[in-house]
């Protein structure tokens, strides 16, 4: 990507719209929020993450995203707890390493139901927050997602929120509300 593409990708497209924003967790969806709104998007938080374990680990998260929704004056939607979706969607990929195949499936589960959310709120725009992990590859998280709005006639807004350092900056939001920080990416696979 040269340094154009990457500056038009910083601008929404419609800044007066409204944006669907999947959060993985709290720390992460930190700056996206900010900067989202910064742009002009009206944000709406959508917490859906199936693949958090245990129980008391995705309660924790969902506590520490109110905690930050809150802060920023923003609406979350929070999903059910569905556990079993999300090992049905990986079955047969438990032993992949991490970043492997497993965990493309679990981006795919997160990001299409993000997209049937829109779709179903009528929001045209969505993102997720999992792409400011230094551990997350954005142009594959990219590629998904746009794979995904193609098919739901929406638009996926692929900003790279680690750019202008985004992980330092939603690092320094998190410490600054003292929202719970995690030490792995969610599911049972990657507490090994």
């Amino acid at each position: 990507m040269n340094s154009n593409e990457y500056l038009s990708k910083q601008e929404p497209k419609n800044a007066d719209s409204k944006i669907l924003l999947h959060a993985c967790c709290a720390i992460c969806s930190a700056y996206p929020v900010s900067f989202l709104k910064e742009a002009g998007y009206q944000v709406v938080v959508y917490f859906y993450n199936p693949n958090i374990h245990p129980e008391e680990e995705y309660y924790r998260r969902l506590e520490a995203q109110r905690t930050l929704c809150r802060h920023f004056g923003v609406e979350l939607i929070e999903e059910s707890y569905e556990p079993d979706k999300f090992f049905e969607h990986v079955k047969g990929f438990e032993n992949e390493p991490e970043k492997g195949l497993r965990c493309d499936k679990c981006f795919f589960l997160r990001l299409e139901k993000t997209a049937q959310k829109a779709k179903d709120l009528g929001i045209k725009n969505f993102t997720t927050s999992i792409v400011i992990s230094p551990h997350k590859n954005f142009k594959k998280l990219s590629s998904i997602g746009e794979n995904i709005a193609n098919q739901y006639g929406l638009n996926f807004e692929a900003i790279d929120f680690k750019k202008k350092d985004g992980f330092l900056k939603t690092n320094k939001i998190a410490n600054s509300l003292s929202l719970y920080r995690q030490n792995y990416c969610g599911c049972k696979f990657s507490m090994r």
